[in-house]
């Protein structure tokens, strides 16, 4: 019998898992919250949040949720095209593009998000509030706000192949 390995489609990466309580009568009721993001390593990125009684079951739920809120960056030559701010509840992050080979500079979720994103240079800054959920969203809204550049148009190619249609006429 031959066992088939299972290709992932999507890259999984867990930001946090937290125990959440509920008071009732009888005492604690005790569940988990899983923050989680996936990508596909070529623009496709989705954060997702799931609350279940075991870990298993909350992370699933995340997974399910950020693949149906992905998004997609549009990246060149490995960063993004240009500089952004943004600011989502107390989370505030900046992103500037880097040359090639700096890596990802960058710190716990904005990290995770990126990464799976698959943007291998850039250059962030975390402001204002640590909360890993917020970074992670915050960061989302940010790649969400990236215009693609515009094509480059060679315009002395356009001049020769008009100098060169005039003279024809």
């Amino acid at each position: 019998m031959a066992i088939v390995e299972q290709q992932k489609e999507f890259e999984e990466k867990v930001i946090a898992i937290d125990r959440v309580t509920r008071v009732v009568k009888g005492g604690r009721r005790f569940r988990f919250r899983a923050t989680v993001v996936i990508g596909d390593g070529k623009g496709r990125v989705g954060v997702g949040i799931g609350k279940g009684s075991e870990v298993i079951t909350s992370i699933a739920k995340a997974v399910s949720r950020a693949k149906s809120q992905m998004i997609t960056v549009p990246l060149v030559n490995g960063t993004i095209p240009h500089e952004i701010q943004v600011r989502f509840s107390g989370a505030h992050v900046m992103m500037k593009p880097a040359s090639e080979g700096t890596g990802v500079i960058a710190g716990g979720a904005v990290r995770n998000v990126v990464e799976v994103a698959g943007i291998h240079d850039l250059l962030t800054k975390s402001l204002g509030s640590s909360n890993k959920v917020n970074n992670a969203y915050a960061t989302i809204v940010a790649l969400s706000q990236l215009k693609p550049l515009p094509e480059k148009k060679n315009h002395r190619a356009e001049a020769k192949a008009k100098t060169a249609a005039k003279a024809k006429a």
